[in-house]
């Protein structure tokens, strides 16, 4: 695996969280560890990149 692609998955970790959030986490940590063992390229860590951005936003709205 790419070291760029290692480096994004880890932001997609959620057992830190509160368990509301892990459970709006938890399905971004899924697709993206699924779309890595399947794909690579730079496409890959701009997808990657987008989904921690809507994930980002999905938790915040779980806070709101």
């Amino acid at each position: 695996m790419h070291p760029n692609t290692e480096a994004l998955l880890k932001f997609f970790d959620y057992q830190h969280l509160p368990e509301l959030l892990q459970d709006v986490s938890r399905p971004f940590c899924d697709l993206a560890h699924e779309m890595a063992a399947h794909l690579e390229g730079p496409e890959l860590t701009a997808g990657l990149r987008k989904l921690l951005e809507a994930k980002d936003c999905m938790v915040r709205a779980a806070l709101g």
